[in-house]
């Protein structure tokens, strides 16, 4: 099948010292090249995840590029038939990704890179632990094999399990994550916390996905997208996650059809006929349940979205 479209993930840490103003002209570039996807601004960065032809995905990261305070930025790129989003969201928050730790600044020291191909040679060492730092949701979907994972369901929760971790103080922690921003965070705390041999998966699954056949990952890749999920291990298929109703082997992601609840879990196609979509009787049974359609995935209705809403063009054009 022709993949016309690319998504691009990608973050950089610099410093952007009025986030409204860069916002609104970044929405507004974005919405001219049909771009989708979502986007966080903060002084201490760019965050970002978007779907767009070719064309225009390739003029994004040129323009990107060329500026200094984005000469170093990388784009995890995949190919897809669509675009993976509905729409366009370019968001100020004081963090470009939640972690509650607004003393570290990676540009003043992390981790140390490595490479998906460094990664793979040094992977089995005894002295070697690889560290998860997603969410329960993610790694239990797809994990790279004999990582630690941590009980968290938001990474904002992370320094509250570096204490469980003291036990490898002395040995070489790789951090891994998605694409790699919640190491670059993740990786200065645990050398803040006295952790000496700290490293840091570059580009994160993705990356190493892109860059290897997969062979040291289990399951599936958990993305911010419509996907929800991706393949990463191109020599074997393994099914990891557990259906949340009935436990069986299921990497089928369904956001429970109450919308007071939403949570994101594995329910297998059985299950999710019979609970209709929710997670829990409860949920089953709550007057605000959404009608379910087999997928379990449900998108937000646009009711006339328009990318330009609150732009004024011709003020930020003369900026």
């Amino acid at each position: 099948m022709e993949k016309p479209y690319h998504i691009l993930l990608y973050y950089c840490y610099t410093h952007i010292e009025d986030p409204e103003t860069f916002r609104d002209q970044h929405h507004l570039f974005c919405a001219d090249l049909g771009l989708l996807g979502r986007i966080i601004i903060a002084k201490e960065g760019i965050n970002g995840t978007v779907s767009g032809s070719q064309t225009a995905c390739e003029t994004y990261m040129q323009h990107l590029k060329a500026e200094p305070r984005f000469a170093d930025i990388q784009f995890k790129i995949d190919e897809h038939p669509h675009h993976a989003f509905q729409k366009l969201h370019v968001r100020v928050k004081s963090e470009i990704v939640h972690a509650d730790l607004p003393h570290i600044h990676p540009k003043q020291g992390t981790g140390q890179y490595i490479t998906p191909q460094e990664l793979e040679q040094i992977k089995d060492d005894e002295d070697v632990i690889l560290l998860d730092v997603r969410s329960n949701y993610e790694h239990k979907i797809g994990k790279f094999k004999n990582a630690v994972t941590l009980d968290i369901n938001h990474f904002r929760e992370f320094k509250s399990q570096v204490p469980q971790l003291a036990a490898y103080k002395d040995k070489k922690v790789v951090t891994y994550c998605t694409g790699g921003i919640k190491c670059e965070k993740a990786s200065a705390y645990l050398l803040e916390q006295g952790f000496k041999n700290v490293y840091q998966l570059h580009g994160g699954i993705i990356k190493y996905a892109n860059e290897t056949e997969g062979e040291a990952f289990e399951g599936k890749c958990y993305v911010f997208d419509n996907r929800l999920v991706k393949d990463i291990n191109k020599k074997e298929t393994t099914v990891i996650g557990q259906c949340h109703i009935c436990n069986i082997n299921c990497d089928r992601m369904v956001n429970c059809a109450n919308p007071l609840c939403n949570v994101h879990v594995p329910i297998c196609t059985e299950c999710g006929e019979a609970m209709e979509g929710a997670c829990s009787e409860d949920c089953q049974q709550h007057p605000t349940k959404r009608p379910y359609d087999g997928t379990g995935y449900y998108t937000t209705k646009l009711n006339g979205y328009n990318p330009y809403k609150g732009l004024y063009k011709e003020k930020l054009a003369n900026n």
